[in-house]
Formats: C-alpha cells, sequence, structure tokens
C-alpha cells in the first residue's frame, strides 16, 4: 500500500513539473509541442538528419519535417546536404543557439524552484536517487538520446550523465 502510494507521488510530481516546464517555455518563447526539445538536442547533436530528430522526439516524418520546417521559417534551424547527398542534416543557427541558451536557463529556474525546500543534504540523497532511477530508464540506444532531449548538457557532460554510463555498460555486456 505504500509503496502505491510512493508511485502515484512520484507521478503527480512527474506531470507538475512536466506541465511547469512545458508552460515556462511556451509562455517565455511562444514554442508549443516539442519545439523546445528540437531545439535543445540540436545544439547538443548538431549535423543530425530529420529521421534521427524524429526518432528522438518520438515525432512522425512528417510531423518532425513541419516543425523543422517552422523553425527553418523562424531562423532558428538550417538544413544541409548530408555526406551521402540524399540526406538532409540540421544545425542551428545564431538565432537557435540563442533561444536553446534561454530554453534551457528557463528550465533550470523552473526545476531549482522544485527542489528549494530541499536541505543540501536532502538535494544531494535526490540526486543519487535520481541517477539511480534513470539508469534503469535505458533500455536502448535511442533512449540515451529521448531520455536526455531537454537536458542541459553542459552541466551533466556524458562522462559523468548516467544514462550515458547506463548505454555504455549495456553495450559492453
Amino acid at each position: 500500500m505504500e509503496e502505491d502510494r510512493t508511485l502515484n507521488l512520484l507521478g503527480a510530481l512527474a506531470l507538475r513539473i512536466t506541465d511547469l516546464m512545458n508552460t515556462t517555455v511556451k509562455t517565455d518563447q511562444g514554442l508549443g509541442g516539442e519545439t523546445a526539445a528540437a531545439l535543445v538536442t540540436l545544439g547538443a547533436e548538431p549535423g543530425i538528419s530529420i529521421n534521427v530528430l524524429r526518432q528522438i522526439l518520438h515525432l512522425s516524418h512528417p510531423g518532425t519535417v513541419r516543425l523543422v520546417d517552422r523553425l527553418e521559417v523562424r531562423g532558428m534551424v538550417e538544413r544541409k546536404t548530408g555526406t551521402d547527398g540524399r540526406t538532409r542534416t540540421l544545425f542551428l543557427t545564431k538565432a537557435g543557439r540563442q533561444r536553446r541558451k534561454i530554453i534551457l536557463k528557463n528550465r533550470r529556474e523552473q526545476l531549482k524552484f522544485t527542489i528549494e525546500s530541499l536541505t543540501n543534504q536532502e538535494r544531494k540523497q535526490l540526486t543519487d536517487i535520481l541517477e539511480k532511477i534513470l539508469r534503469k530508464t535505458v533500455l536502448n540506444a535511442m533512449d540515451t538520446f529521448s531520455i536526455c532531449r531537454l537536458c542541459e548538457e553542459e552541466v551533466c557532460p556524458m562522462d559523468r550523465c548516467p544514462v550515458e554510463e547506463e548505454y555504455n555498460r549495456l553495450i559492453k555486456s
């Protein structure tokens, strides 16, 4: 019974945090859906294709094309010819990189708000718990990109990322 309550509390918290971050991004930037995640992802993974972006964002191919079209019209993304000449690779423009910074700053501020009632020791414990839970959620290579599609990689580099660490452990076993 207590575990059921813990799961319910976790679900409520996950939903609340998601709602707060989505509202912050949409309100401050006028961006909805997976637009912010696309900008953050393209900043972390420049040169990926629409197909890879589609998989990371869990969108259909036509939906991803429309998303990229909107970002291109806003001057935030540019398409370049891929190495094989058939594919197009995606890169952030200067405006896209600036927008990405704002998105990540707003995300960080919103997340700070959710833990401000915790002591330093509780924050350390939370970090340890989150790392353990995140490791458990990695099932395949695409998960590493999908889970971290809104992550601020500058503060969680690959050599300290629990998602990346778990993926590396999986491919070695």
